[in-house]
């Protein structure tokens, strides 16, 4: 798309701690892109929604330019805090409130990290104004002059563990939680260079196995991937291999096979942004795995790859398309 719209561009992966009612999913997704007076909004478009019924959470892909982009995930945001209830939430996925993560990631040439930092910060404000009993915790350029990123910053509340000592957490904007999800909880609140959710079953159910995988593959390890935050978790009678594929900055590494996939780049502010592809992350796990006997099931990429979803949303806005999540199943990528 040639027009200025298509030049900021933002995406912002809406997590939201329901997956088991689609009707009520699609509600959320749908306040994205109605206006104030039930119409359309102007410029955004939701490109898809990924449930999972047993994490019981959905991933709402919402394309905007930067100037409507906090208004649409803050509709979608009030939208759920209203119809979901976290008192009678069930999951295996770890969260701690109905919104649970709020990430905006920079699409667009004319748009940088700065600038979704700060719209982050802004969105966080609005939500925990809006909402009374919400808080939020910032984490990558909205988290200044830190830069903290999104593991860390779950770490350092305790999001992994699903909190023992809930009183004790500190967030950034809102009022401090006094139970586990206050009146609908604490969202995490960023901006960061696009990330990727590439999940790969592993056929057993013996957790400890998965996450001695996931341990194996996570960045921080020796011989891990970049860009690679990782957690194993029961799912429908196997273990997920969850992986959160972060872009990277420093390009992929020197040693890659010659018959490996490259790594896809994407540009922010002029500079190259690298993510690992889903193939590596695959055939890592497969070849882990493999030395206990234990063979993979599938993978799932959730949502899209960075060039995608700037493609797709190009697409959906040149042709003021809103739910384009309901057609999206007809679209050749």
């Amino acid at each position: 798309m040639a027009s200025a719209l298509g030049r900021r561009l933002v995406a912002c992966l809406l997590n939201i701690s329901e997956a088991r009612q689609r009707g009520l999913v699609e509600k959320v997704a749908r306040a994205a892109v109605t206006d104030d007076h039930g119409g359309r909004r102007e410029g955004t478009t939701v490109l898809n929604i990924f449930s999972d019924y047993s994490y019981n959470r959905s991933v709402i892909t919402i394309v905007a330019s930067i100037e409507f982009i906090k208004e649409a995930v803050l509709s979608a945001c009030e939208q759920a805090c209203s119809l979901i209830d976290m008192n009678e939430h069930e999951g295996v996925h770890p969260c701690l409130g109905v919104v649970d993560l709020i990430p905006l990631y920079p699409l667009g040439e004319e748009v940088d990290l700065k600038d979704c930092g700060r719209e982050a910060q802004a969105l966080a404000a609005a939500f925990t104004e809006r909402v009374p009993g919400t808080s939020a915790f910032f984490f990558g350029w909205a988290d200044a002059p830190l830069r903290r990123g999104l593991a860390q910053r779950r770490k350092e509340i305790g999001w992994f563990g699903k909190v023992s000592n809930i009183a004790a957490i500190q967030p950034d904007v809102g009022p401090r939680p006094t139970r586990q999800y206050g009146l609908t909880g604490i969202a995490g609140v960023g901006a960061s260079p696009y990330v990727m959710n590439c999940n790969v079953t592993i056929d057993t159910q013996d957790l400890v196995l998965g996450r001695g995988v996931a341990a194996a593959i996570r960045e921080s390890s020796p011989g891990g991937i970049q860009g690679v935050q990782v957690m194993a978790l029961p799912h429908e009678g196997t273990i997920e291999i969850a992986c959160n594929v972060e872009s990277v900055l420093e390009g992929p590494p020197s040693d890659l096979a010659a018959d490996m996939e490259p790594w896809p780049a994407f540009n922010i502010g002029g500079q190259n942004f690298y993510h690992a592809p889903a193939s590596i992350i695959t055939a890592r796990v497969t070849e882990l795995a493999g030395r206990h006997g234990v063979a993979t099931k599938g993978t799932a990429l959730v949502g899209f790859t960075p060039l995608e979803c700037k493609g797709l949303a190009e697409m959906a806005l040149s042709q003021d398309i809103g739910e384009f999540w309901k057609m999206l199943h007809s679209v050749r990528m």
